[in-house]
């Protein structure tokens, strides 16, 4: 199905590695010209040189987005290097590594999640819709998480800033749809992950249930229902998430607007 994204120029925010990689590499590969961006050079570099080498049309920027200054100027460079920019994909952010507990979660730790995730996606957001509404067309798609709708026990600041995603983008999508722009939010439950795969395959080590270098099969087939219980039985890949953002920010999804999309495997128990 041709998507029909040539000519297109899509923001991915943190697109050095992980999910955002793969939503970068699944848009060029369908024509759209892809700004990359990242905090850290090599990394961001190297996956835009590997998309022009591979045929597509890439460009980098580079920027702490929790910085306004950052923000303001990655906006003008990324405008500068591709020209109006159609699709945003909000996917920067993360938990930023060990999850509190309850006991002894900090204000602090709240206050860096919500401008890591949530202010991150404010600042350039609101810094490209202008120009989208100018061109009566645009598409802004935020990485949500299952933790937003199935809080686990741990990292309640990170689930508490995905549910903000939630509520922004459901609040934005009635604003902007009269300009001919959608807002959509995708949620991935347990995707394979570079983090995921080391984290799989210690604790298969540590629990005596497979060998950290089996097969990832095994691994999965191991550990996966100590983590969830998921319905198909798997974890998700990086391409099936990429392939649903390609999706929602083509024309052919035009009239989808204010819709969380769970792309977890059957594991939400409601709809």
């Amino acid at each position: 199905m041709d998507l029909q994204l040539y000519g297109k120029k899509a923001l991915i925010t943190g697109s050095s590695k992980g999910i955002g990689e793969a939503i970068a590499r699944k848009l060029a590969v369908e024509k759209a010209f892809v700004i990359v961006h990242g905090r850290d050079k090599a990394l961001t570099e190297k996956v835009a040189k590997d998309i022009i080498k591979q045929g597509g049309r890439a460009c980098t920027v580079l920027g702490d987005l929790t910085c306004d200054d950052d923000v303001q100027r990655l906006v003008e460079e990324a405008e500068k290097l591709a020209g109006p920019i159609d699709i945003l994909v909000n996917n920067a952010g993360g938990s930023g590594g060990g999850k509190q507990g309850w006991a002894d979660t900090q204000p602090a730790s709240w206050a860096s999640a919500y401008d890591r995730n949530v202010l991150a996606a404010l600042r350039v957001t609101t810094r490209l819709l202008p120009n989208m509404g100018q061109a009566k067309w645009g598409r802004v798609i935020n990485i949500s998480s299952l933790a937003a709708t199935m809080p686990p026990a741990t990292g309640p600041d990170y689930s508490a800033c995905k549910a903000a995603i939630n509520a922004m983008t459901a609040s934005m999508a009635k604003e902007v749809a009269p300009d001919g722009i959608t807002v959509n939010a995708v949620s991935p439950g347990t995707i394979h992950s570079a983090t995921l795969d080391t984290r799989f395959r210690e604790f298969a080590a540590e629990r005596g249930v497979a060998n950290k270098d089996a097969p990832w099969e095994d691994i999965e087939r191991a550990v996966l229902p100590m983590f969830a219980e998921v319905p198909i039985g798997r974890v998700g890949r990086l391409d099936e998430i990429a392939d649903a953002i390609a999706f929602l920010a083509s024309p052919i999804a035009g009239y989808i607007t204010g819709i969380n999309l769970r792309i977890d495997g059957g594991l939400s128990p409601s709809l």
